[in-house]
This record gives C-alpha cells, sequence and structure tokens, in this order.
C-alpha cells in the first residue's frame, strides 16, 4: 500500500521560499522535482500548435495561420514570461521556480528552446507552404523574382502609398536612436555619402507605419498565377534609397524590438483605477525591451548596434529567415480568394427550440421550462444576444447586472447594456480594466455605460473578476423573477465563433440568487455570504476543488470506484497537483485534458501511474473547462471560468457552476469530456518529462471536434 500520502517520504530543498509553503499549505516535504516548469511548458504548447502548420491534413492557408498563431503567442510570451524572468534576474531575486529552478537557469532554457522553436517555424514557412502556395498558384514573390512590369507597378505603389507615410530619421547628434514602438516594423540603413547639409552618419533608421498591410496584392494580370503577394518589407527594401537622395546604400535591415507589456499599478496608491491605467497605458509600448528580431542578413555590425541602443545581450538577439513580423500576416489567408485551402466554413446552429424562441421573443418563457445549454462554436452565441437585446428592450425588465472581461472593440452585447440604461432600467456592469491586452476597449466601454446612465463599477482592487455571469430581473405576476447566464468563454460574439466553450441559460432560484450575492460582492462591501451551489474564487473554488479530489481519494482507499476527469487550460497550482498525486497513488483513475501548460507528471510510478495527460489542439482553441467527480455515483459536473492556477484560485474572482439538469450533465460529459478522450487524430499524450507525442491512431479515426461539426449541424438541440 502507498503511505497516505506521497509526500510525507520526499526531502524538502531549503531554497524554496518558505512563504511560499505557509500561503500554499503545504508539507516540509514539498519536492520541486515533481513539477514541470511553466514556461517550458508554454513553449511546449507552441510546438504542438505549430505542428498544425506541418500537418498534411490542414488546408493550406490555415498552414500559414497556425504559424502566425505561433508567433503572435511568442510575442506575448517574451512581453510577459520573458520579460517577468528578465526582472526577477535584474533585481538577483533568489526565489526558485516550482520546479527547483533559478531565474537564470529558466531563461537559459527558454532562450534556448524559444531560439530552436522559431528555427523551425520559419523552416516550415521557407521549405513547406510557401513552396506548396506557390504550387496552388499562390506566390509571396521576392524582391530578385520581380519582372519588369511588376518592378514598375511596385515602384508606382511605392511612390503613391508608402512614400508620403515614411519618415527616415538619421542618425547623428541632433537626431538620436529613435523610441521605437512596441513590435514595430522598423529598419536599419547603412548609407555612404554626404547628405546636402554635409552630414554622413552612415546609418538611418525607418519604421514602417502600423496602418500599412504586411502583405500588398499585386493586380492579376502581374501576379503571375492565380495571386501575386508581395511582403511590405520587400519594397521597402526594394525602394529604400529613395527616401536618400544622393547617397548610396550599403545595405538595408528589417528588425522589430519586443517589450515589456506588462502593466503595473500601485494598488495601494491609485484613487481612481480608470484614470491611473489610462495615464499607464501609453507606456506598454515603449516598455523595456527583451527580444531584437533581425533579418538574418543585417550585418554583425548593424546587429551589435542595435541591441546596444535597446540595452539587451546577444541571448536576446533572434536572426530569422523571412519576414520579423510574422503575426502580422494572419489575415492575409482570408485575403486570398482560395476558400478551398481554407478549413471549410461553418455557421454554428442554433437549436430549433431556441430558434423559435427568439422569433416569438420568448426565451424568458422556455428557460422558465428548463436549463438551456450552449455549446460554442458549434451552437451560436445568438441566444446569449438575443436574451440581453430582449432585456433591453422588456418593459418588465427591471434590471441588469454583467461581468465584462474581454468583449471587443465592437460589441452588440455592450450596445444593448447601453440601449437598456437609455431605457431607464438599473444596469450595473463590472467592467475588468486589467484584462490584460483589452484594457483600452474595456476604458472605452466604461466610459460609454457610464454617459448612458449604467453603474460602472471596476471590480475589487487587487483582484482580476474573470467571471463570466449575466443576471436579468424581469418583473412577472408582480414579483420579480431572475434569469441567469454563466459561462467559460468571454461576452465576445467573435471569440464564440473560434473558441470552446460552454454556456449555461438558467431560471433556476437558488443559482440565480447565488449569483446576485456574487454581484453584490462585486459592487458593495460586507462579508462573503456561503453560496448554495457556486464555487468562488478566491473563496471556495481551490478548497472544492481539493475536498473533491480528497473524497475520490478516500472513495478509493474504501475500495470505492473513484474517478476525476478535468478539462483546462492551465494546470500549475502545486497543492491541487498534489491532491492529485495523492489521489493517484490511493487508485483513483484520473484523466486530465490541459490544452496548454501543465505542471503535473503523469505516469511517474508510486507517484502518479493512475493520471493521464493529453492536450487537444485542433482547428477551434479549446477553452472550456469541466470538472467530473464520481462521487459514489452522485456525478458531480462544474463548468467554469478558472484553470487550475494559483492566479485563478487566490487572486481573481472565479466561478464554477454545477450542471444539475441530468440530460444536460449527460450533453455535458458526451461533449466536454468523452469526445475529448478517444479522440485520436489531435490527442497529444504528455510523457513524465514534459514531452509529447502525438496519440497514434488505432482503430477507428476519432476527431472530436469534427465530430461535433458533424453533430452540431444535424442536432434539433436541448
Amino acid at each position: 500500500m502507498p503511505p497516505a500520502s506521497v509526500l510525507d517520504t520526499i526531502n524538502f530543498p531549503l531554497s524554496i521560499d518558505p512563504r511560499f509553503l505557509t500561503r500554499m499549505n503545504l508539507p516540509s516535504s514539498f519536492f520541486s522535482g515533481h513539477y514541470l516548469n511553466r514556461e517550458l511548458g508554454i513553449l511546449a504548447f507552441n510546438r504542438r500548435v505549430m505542428a498544425k502548420a506541418q500537418d498534411d491534413d490542414t488546408p493550406l492557408l490555415e498552414r500559414l495561420r497556425f504559424l502566425c498563431i505561433v508567433s503572435s503567442n511568442l510575442d506575448e510570451f517574451f512581453e510577459i514570461r520573458v520579460a517577468g524572468l528578465k526582472e526577477q534576474i535584474r533585481a538577483r531575486a533568489a526565489r526558485l521556480t516550482t520546479d527547483g529552478r533559478t531565474p537564470q537557469e529558466v531563461f537559459r532554457l527558454v532562450s534556448l528552446e524559444a531560439r530552436a522553436l522559431v528555427e523551425t517555424q520559419y523552416q516550415i514557412l521557407n521549405r513547406e507552404v510557401l513552396p506548396q502556395l506557390a504550387a496552388e498558384g499562390i506566390h509571396f514573390i521576392r524582391r530578385a523574382a520581380w519582372n519588369e512590369a511588376q518592378h514598375v507597378w511596385i515602384r508606382d505603389y511605392f511612390n503613391r502609398e508608402l512614400m508620403p507615410l515614411l519618415t527616415p530619421i538619421g542618425l547623428d547628434p541632433s537626431h538620436p536612436f529613435p523610441r521605437l514602438l512596441n513590435k514595430s516594423l522598423n529598419f536599419a540603413v547603412e548609407l555612404e555619402g554626404r547628405d546636402a547639409f554635409g552630414r554622413s552618419s552612415g546609418i538611418a533608421i525607418v519604421q514602417a507605419p502600423r496602418l500599412l498591410p504586411r502583405v500588398v496584392q499585386l493586380p492579376p494580370e502581374l501576379a503571375g498565377g492565380s495571386c501575386g503577394l508581395v511582403f511590405l518589407s520587400s519594397i521597402l527594401h526594394e525602394f529604400v534609397g529613395d527616401l536618400f537622395s544622393g547617397m548610396r546604400v550599403r545595405g538595408c535591415y528589417q528588425f522589430r524590438v519586443t517589450r515589456n507589456s506588462d502593466l503595473f499599478v500601485d494598488e495601494e496608491e491609485i484613487t481612481n483605477l480608470r484614470t491611473k491605467l489610462q495615464g499607464e497605458l501609453p507606456h506598454r509600448h515603449f516598455g523595456d525591451a527583451v527580444r531584437l528580431e533581425v533579418a538574418n542578413n543585417c550585418s554583425r555590425a548593424i546587429a551589435d548596434f542595435l541591441l546596444a541602443q535597446f540595452g539587451l545581450r546577444e541571448e536576446d538577439l533572434y536572426r530569422v529567415d523571412g519576414p520579423v513580423n510574422l503575426a502580422r500576416l494572419m489575415q492575409a489567408p482570408d485575403n486570398v480568394a482560395r476558400p478551398d485551402l481554407l478549413f471549410p466554413p461553418h455557421t454554428p446552429r442554433l437549436p430549433e427550440r431556441l430558434r423559435r424562441a427568439q422569433e416569438d421573443n420568448s426565451l424568458f418563457a422556455l428557460l422558465r421550462q428548463g436549463d438551456v445549454l450552449l455549446h460554442h462554436p458549434y451552437q451560436s452565441f445568438a441566444p446569449v444576444i438575443g436574451l440581453l437585446r430582449a432585456a433591453a428592450d422588456d418593459d418588465a425588465v427591471a434590471a441588469i447586472k454583467m461581468t465584462i472581461y474581454r468583449t471587443g472593440e465592437d460589441s452588440v452585447l455592450m450596445q444593448s447594456l447601453i440601449r437598456a440604461a437609455q431605457n431607464g432600467k438599473e444596469v450595473t456592469v463590472v467592467v475588468e480594466l486589467m484584462a490584460r491586452f483589452d484594457e483600452e476597449a474595456n476604458i472605452g466601454w466604461a466610459t460609454q455605460l457610464e454617459e448612458a446612465g449604467a453603474h460602472v463599477v471596476y471590480g475589487v482592487v487587487g483582484y482580476k473578476v474573470h467571471a463570466k455571469a449575466l443576471l436579468i430581473v424581469r418583473r412577472e405576476e408582480g414579483a420579480l423573477r431572475r434569469y441567469a447566464h454563466l459561462g467559460t468563454g468571454n461576452y465576445h460574439p467573435r471569440t464564440a465563433r473560434l473558441y470552446c466553450d460552454f454556456g449555461l441559460l438558467t431560471a433556476n432560484e437558488e443559482i440565480c440568487q447565488d449569483v446576485s450575492e456574487v454581484f453584490k460582492q462585486l459592487t458593495g462591501l460586507g462579508k462573503a455570504r456561503t453560496l448554495r451551489h457556486l464555487w468562488q474564487a478566491p473563496f471556495t473554488l481551490h478548497a472544492n476543488v481539493v475536498a473533491a479530489i480528497r473524497a475520490e481519494t478516500e472513495l478509493a482507499r474504501q475500495g470505492k470506484k473513484a474517478r476525476v476527469i478535468a478539462k483546462m487550460n492551465a494546470l500549475l497550482e502545486p497543492e491541487t497537483i498534489n491532491a492529485l498525486y495523492d489521489a493517484s497513488c490511493a487508485g483513483v483513475k484520473i484523466d486530465l485534458i490541459v490544452r496548454g501548460v501543465c505542471g503535473l507528471k503523469p505516469g511517474v510510478a508510486g507517484l502518479s501511474e493512475n493520471i493521464r495527460v493529453r492536450s487537444i489542439i485542433g482547428r477551434f482553441l479549446e477553452h472550456h473547462r469541466v470538472f467530473y467527480f464520481l462521487a459514489d455515483g452522485r456525478e458531480k459536473l462544474y463548468l467554469s471560468s478558472a484553470d487550475w492556477m494559483e492566479r485563478n484560485f487566490f487572486r481573481r474572482i472565479e466561478l464554477a457552476f454545477p450542471i444539475l439538469d441530468a440530460r444536460l450533465k449527460k450533453q455535458v460529459m458526451n461533449e466536454g469530456l468523452r469526445a475529448y478522450l478517444s479522440d485520436n487524430q489531435q490527442a497529444w499524450e504528455m510523457a513524465a518529462d514534459g514531452g509529447y507525442s502525438r496519440k497514434v491512431s488505432r482503430g477507428k479515426p476519432r476527431n472530436a471536434q469534427a465530430e461535433l461539426l458533424a453533430a452540431a449541424c444535424g442536432q434539433d438541440g436541448n
């Protein structure tokens, strides 16, 4: 029999910060060797995403898009995670990561892996994707291959569309090195000769304005195929000499700097969070440099010069064989008229009874009959939009309350809230101003909502409001009745077509009462009351998750059947991982579907041999969080906005909500868990060392997303 806790037999490395143990309530036997590194796990996830660009089953233009997604992910990785490592190194922080490494060690490993990842990325681009696109008549034409007619057209385009927008900066004592925007495309130009004023600094900087397209499409008659495309960088390279009349261009090198983009707000000193953020946002574009990307033809002298200007070292330099701003090609696949090289179009289905309810304006009556579950993107997000629209114009609706984390700059949901406020309803919106990279859009919506008469609050200082909740209060037959929507994803109609998420529409009075209590916490003051159904971070979510795992552990020790299945984006929180290790040792069968980074080591003898971890990478972004516990046959099933991470459990306001309807519980089990556990086409199995291998197809091919798409096209809904 294994010991009561495997942690009791393990030695504790004294270098771990003891405050970490105290806050996490971990025993002195905590062993960092049982955890995997977060930063390396993020890079491993991007390896899996990049594999979609290598997969022949992925449509060709989508393969290009997946390469761009990797670039976008890496940008954020450097802006936040690597920037944080560099800050720790600069501060000489002694605290180790949970896997027992110093920040210096992690940075070294991250640099090696990131460099290898980028090299592979450009190899796929240049050796596979671009040649195969050319074979399909879609040519990204390099300037060495321009024919005379193309050259004439491109020069005219440069003179008309680019030249008037460009501002070359020759470097000399009166023209210091410019402040360059984060991730902007720039060119370092080596010059020879003297200008009209007799200056000969020898170097100039040209920044490409962000409003310019990064790919220019040639007219059909000049395309040399079905589509001819030219990189903006190629055009600027070819004609940059026109910016420096009378001087000779010795070299022109594209480069891009990535900066620290994490916002720092001293919560003890602020009196108005929105005002403070508005003052901080402009500085995001000019944070400390963390990475320099240059074209692989960049001279050593220019590379060293740029590193010195940005205060970077050789390990921060990345040479790439192609455009340095690959993420900016994200929309290129949609601008090429070749639908046969894209994923087949998908129109999210609207269940028939929901469609009728929307047409009859009877959504509230439908919810009084029972809960409704929506599974995006297979089912439409329209019922959520329709419910809010109906509430905004319904004379019987007295109040609307909603949390906003990410919603986009053009949101029909926000427009409905504004209209509801203008119609005299009590509208309360909890806007999370610290939603990373969405701060500006959220500030804009907060301003418009306030101007319309809505009550706008920004949650609780020190805690991000990440919960997804909507509450509608309606007067019916002389009494007030509440309706709620709870979701695993954002109130963002565009991402609802790309992300896999569940949403629950309910008129269950006890759940609605819980949601009402949460809103009272967020807008007012007072002690947190006990909720009947919802698990809430930072109060009960972590404790309830751990307790549910430990309950399965105890059942297994009693010889009863025990089971845990959980799906999420990330698993990192040590105490939860320890509970899973204990459960495994007790004989609990555990399946974890973790899309991104997982700090747990599966399949380790005597520790986690009953734990299996898999990651699903497909057409859509896996985003739902689903927690299942067998619970001695009672089967507890929760959906949540929270991953099993320290930040979600302790530094965010999150919700997990139960699925009480037996029919809907079965739907979530089938669509949210079992489909992914049987997937043998898009699944990656995790090894104990943190490595992943593609699940080998055996027997009938199973593709969870493809099956859910096919089922959605034929279903009548729940």
